[in-house]
Order: structure tokens, then C-alpha cells, then sequence
């Protein structure tokens, strides 16, 4: 069995990768809070967002922590494919479950719908990216890690959908952001705990691209997307919190009627 070091550059892809998973919790929250204040198209915008947002940060804060794993005995590869595609999954499946908070009408089932889609897309998104892992010998899993961190990641899905229906004001986000990348975190390290390698020893060339060949840009592209959009939305008009052109629309009556005419003093 090799050995197996999840921080071979100690501490720092731990408390990057949970950075990473913050950031995109918290600007997918706000995306989400501005969406239900809206109708039309632009709430359909702020969803993308918040869903492009989630899922990258969620998708960031796994590979940022693969740069600091490492087998004994052999080298690791990335399928490239692969890898590629566990983004996409971890884009449309979270975004399946904003959608769904976002249009659904029944607040219960939202969030139970919701969280379930979206956590099983951050477990899909896990196991896909470590389907990707390229090594001379064979991986296996533990069966019960695996089901408590696919239960992190629902608990942890919900939750944060809960926080985007019911906390409007920016600290108490980001305190929900903060609880969000520990919770997804810990859905990660979990999984990793699951994992076991048996080492075959061998010469033969690995296919693949290495950490530094494929993941490091790509995470380092998608960190820095995170960063401009998160810039984005600050700075946005829209995200004063009092303004006076639009009343927010309550989630559970976001097709209620306006008032066509204010009445006069």
C-alpha cells in the first residue's frame, strides 16, 4: 500500500483550497440573495452567476488541493478529459439546484430538491476528478467515507441554499460563506480519507498531463475568475442594499402584481 500525503506543501493547498471554496460560496450566495430580488431576465443572470460561481469555486477549492497530493512510489497524471468534465458537472448539476431555489415556489421543496442536486454534483464533481488520477497501481475506496462525504456534501449544499433564502445582509453571508468552505472542505478531505493506492511498481510513461502542465493554470484561470467577478458584483449598482427604484421580490411572491400607480399623499 504506498503511503499517501494529502499537504505535501503543508499547510498552504489546504488553506488556499479553502479559501477558494469560501470565495465561490460567498459570491454565489449574493448572486443568489440579488436573483430572488429580481424578475425576468436579470434574475435568469444572477443564476448563471451564482451557479458559474459555485461550481468553480467548489471544482477550484478540489484541484488546489490535489497539488498537494502524492503517492510514494509513483508518479500522478491527470486525465485531461476527464478533468474537463468534472467542471462541467460541477457547473450544471449546482446549477440544476440554484435553478431550482430560484423558481420553485414551494420554499420546502426548493430546498430539498435543491440541496440534494446540488450536493450530489459537489460529490459527482469529487469522484469524477479523482476518476481523472492517473498512477501505476490501483485506487480503492472505503464504501462508508464515501457515503459520509456525499452526505457532507448534501448537508452542506442545503445549507447554503437555506443561507441564500433567508440571509440578506453581506457579513451574515459571509459568515455563511465561511461555514460553507469548511463544510466543502471537509466533504473533500473526507473523500480523500476514503481513498487507499497499491503501488505497482513500474518505468512505463503514465498518460496524462502533469499538476503543473494542466491543473495548476486551470485552477489558477478559474481563481482568478472568481476574483474579477467578485469585483464585478461589488462594484455593480445594483448591489447597493437600499435603493430606490426597485422593492425586493419576496420569494413566495415573486409573480405578485405591482401597484401600477403610487397613490398620491
Amino acid at each position: 500500500m504506498g503511503h499517501l500525503d494529502h499537504a505535501t506543501f503543508g499547510w498552504l493547498t489546504p488553506v488556499l483550497s479553502y479559501a477558494m471554496a469560501s470565495i465561490g460560496a460567498a459570491l454565489g450566495l449574493r448572486c443568489t440573495v440579488r436573483a430572488l430580488g429580481t424578475s425576468g431576465r436579470s434574475r435568469r443572470n444572477w443564476l448563471f452567476t451564482a451557479a458559474s460561481a459555485i461550481g468553480t469555486g467548489i471544482w477550484t477549492m478540489h484541484f488546489v488541493a490535489m497539488l498537494g497530493f502524492g503517492v510514494t512510489g509513483t508518479d500522478i497524471r491527470y486525465d485531461v478529459p476527464l478533468t474537463l468534465l468534472s467542471l462541467l458537472v460541477a457547473m450544471l448539476v449546482v446549477g440544476a439546484g440554484v435553478f431550482t431555489v430560484g423558481y420553485s415556489r414551494d420554499r420546502s421543496r426548493a430546498l430539498f430538491i435543491g440541496g440534494l442536486t446540488t450536493g450530489l454534483g459537489v460529490a459527482s464533481m469529487h469522484y469524477l476528478g479523482m476518476a481523472a488520477l492517473r498512477l501505476h497501481g490501483t485506487v480503492a475506496f472505503d464504501p462508508l467515507l464515501v457515503t459520509i462525504s456525499v452526505v457532507i456534501a448534501v448537508v452542506a449544499a442545503t445549507a447554503a441554499l437555506w443561507a441564500a433564502l433567508n440571509i440578506k445582509s453581506p457579513g451574515a453571508v459571509a459568515m455563511a460563506s465561511l461555514v460553507m468552505g469548511a463544510a466543502v472542505s471537509s466533504m473533500h478531505y473526507t473523500g480523500m480519507l476514503a481513498v487507499g493506492v497499491e503501488v505497482t511498481p513500474s518505468a512505463a510513461v503514465l498518460p496524462g498531463a502533469t499538476v503543473m502542465q494542466f491543473i495548476f493554470p486551470l485552477a489558477v484561470g478559474l481563481g482568478s475568475y472568481l476574483f474579477l467577478t467578485s469585483a464585478f458584483v461589488a462594484l455593480s449598482p445594483a448591489a447597493r442594499e437600499h435603493r430606490t427604484d426597485v422593492a425586493p421580490v419576496p420569494f413566495d411572491d415573486a409573480r405578485a402584481e405591482r401597484p401600477a400607480t403610487a397613490q398620491a399623499p
